[in-house]
């Protein structure tokens, strides 16, 4: 009896006991998890002002310290980078363990996607590099065909590798892997800076045209002129055109290489770590939002093709500007209203706010926050220009309303998809008699279809479908569809080569030649990011509603 009422005492002490040593081992590893996030962090960021003071030194001094310095800085980090990345496949693959769970909100289609798609342009770009080095070569160094090449195979071989582990949640060697992920990071960021900063190239092309204009008119000049007029004007134009996608590459990769450094050491629960029941995209429940959003879009591809006919000419006439102006002036405003009607829906909601930790989202967040900041800075450059010369020009008024406009619709938007990612999905909370009695309807409907007459029952099951829908969630999936395709409209525009922002020259000519390359070259990719990652919000919004 005595033994038994000593057991039954020392039953809680024992388990007070494991519970408290388990408590320790969690509070222990989750120290080692903090204490290698700030040494990646660190490294990352000396890494960064390392690069940085290299760059800065170019800019402000480039006898001591030249362009060819910093690819050599660049070549040796991409080279570390590497060899890092082939070491991370390898270790992976070798270790079965090495890889016990992965993100499903890591990684989205559309974000793989995008990777591709920048990837295979910078490639394209660094083949016109070369090929337009390759026109100089008699009157350039060889030596520089060798940075390109260099570049070439990084971003291939990171393409591949964060194209099929960019959902890895990584259980070993945890430290190395924070700090190779913190590197190839910073040197995706140096890339980015070097980009934006470097006009060497843009400048060489424009006094290689000038030396040609003054050549054809009588004048001698030392400019190195190409061998091949006619294969030097193809790559001057690819290099241009595919010039932003370099630095829309690097940002991506950036956000991609962030997501899985937070992921390293991660532990899902088993049922988080399957994909979610997600729906798939379809137009069900949308009318309006996909006609008015096609509307804009054509109305966009249309000037478009009229802007880039016109800027393949010497110069770009007036009239050309004030209609790709007057194109954002009207679409803006539209933008803006269905942004904030979308916002002020959201409050009247009863879904609940989801709470979970989920970083991810969390990332998504503060990207589109970070990335609206490029064109919300150069529509501030914008307004202190126009303001401080001419403001009462037509053209300079549309620049002036469409800079306002365009912080407005940034704002709105914002609002609306950030509020939009934070609600529980309703697919995610139905209950199960609903889901059932959507699959006994889907089966009639097939049913039915098989009877034929197959074109007007679709029509008329989409026509149902729509009638039947909450008037709220009617219309979020309206706004959300419209805003989708008007902002693959402004995406499209300058991701393929409409830059009025540089090509108007009125803010060139205000801030000078040098500071304005630099404001376009940060604040456009972040606009284009920007444009693409809103995109992929809108379609969480739109399945979510």
């Amino acid at each position: 009896m005595g033994a038994e009422v000593t057991g039954a005492h020392s039953s809680p002490r024992q388990k007070s006991w494991l519970v408290r040593h388990f408590s320790l081992l969690l509070r222990r590893d989750r120290q080692a998890q903090k204490a290698g996030q700030l040494f990646s962090g660190l490294l990352a960021l000396n890494v960064v002002f390392l690069g940085g003071a290299f760059i800065c030194s170019m800019i402000f001094n480039n006898v001591a310290v030249t362009l060819g310095d910093v690819w050599i800085l660049l070549a040796a980090l991409k080279a570390l980078s590497l060899l890092w990345l082939l070491y991370y496949v390898a270790g992976t693959t070798c270790r079965p363990h090495a890889v016990l769970y992965r993100d499903p909100h890591a990684g989205p289609i559309w974000v793989r996607g995008s990777l591709l798609l920048f990837g295979s342009c910078t490639i394209c770009l660094n083949v016109f590099r070369v090929g337009y080095d390759m026109s100089h070569i008699h009157c350039k160094s060889q030596l520089e065909l060798i940075f390109p090449a260099i570049e070439m195979i990084f971003i291939g071989v990171q393409t591949w590798v964060l194209w099929k582990h960019c959902k890895d949640c990584v259980q070993v060697q945890t430290n190395f892997t924070r700090c190779g992920l913190m590197l190839t990071l910073a040197t995706n960021l140096l890339m980015w800076v070097l980009a934006v900063t470097n006009d060497s190239m843009h400048r060489e092309i424009e006094a290689e045209l000038n030396a040609l204009m003054e050549k054809f008119s009588g004048n001698d000049t030392n400019t190195c002129l190409c061998l091949n007029a006619t294969v030097c004007e193809v790559f001057r134009k690819g290099y241009l055109m595919l010039y932003p996608f370099s630095t829309e590459y690097c940002l991506i990769c950036c956000a991609v290489l962030f997501v899985m450094w937070k992921n390293v050491g991660r532990r899902l629960a088993p049922h988080a770590s399957a994909h979610p029941s997600t729906p798939p995209f379809h137009l069900l429940g949308a009318i309006f939002g996909p006609l008015l959003g096609l509307l804009v879009l054509v109305a966009g591809i249309c000037v478009f093709v009229l802007f880039q006919i016109e800027a393949s000419g010497p110069t770009i006439a007036r009239q050309y500007f004030t209609l790709y102006y007057a194109f954002y002036a009207a679409v803006l405003p539209a933008m803006s209203l269905a942004c904030l009607a979308g916002t002020a829906i959201h409050g009247l909601e009863e879904r609940e706010l989801d709470t979970l930790k989920n970083p991810t989202r969390s990332l998504d967040v503060v990207l589109l926050m970070g990335a609206a900041l490029g064109q919300i800075g150069i529509a501030y450059f914008s307004i202190v220009a126009i303001v401080a010369t001419r403001p009462h020009e037509l053209l300079n008024s549309l620049i002036l309303a469409y800079s306002l406009l365009l912080i407005l619709q940034h704002i709105a938007q914002n609002l609306f998809v950030i509020e939009g990612l934070h609600r529980r999905p309703v697919w995610e909370a139905a209950p199960e008699g609903l889901g059932e009695k959507q699959e006994a309807e889907l089966h009639r409907r097939g049913s039915l279809l098989e009877l034929g007459q197959g074109l007007r029952r679709a029509s008329r099951a989409y026509i149902h479908s729509y009638s039947h829908l909450n008037w709220k969630r009617r219309a979020l999936k309206e706004i959300s569809v419209f805003l989708i395709l008007c902002n693959v409209t402004l995406w499209m525009m300058p991701a393929f080569g409409i830059h009025p922002e540089f090509e108007n020259g009125l803010e060139k000519d205000f801030y000078g030649y040098r500071t304005w390359f630099t404001i376009v070259n940060f604040g456009l990719p972040l606009g284009v990011f920007y444009r693409m990652h809103s995109v992929g919000g809108l379609v969480e919004v739109y399945l979510g509603a």
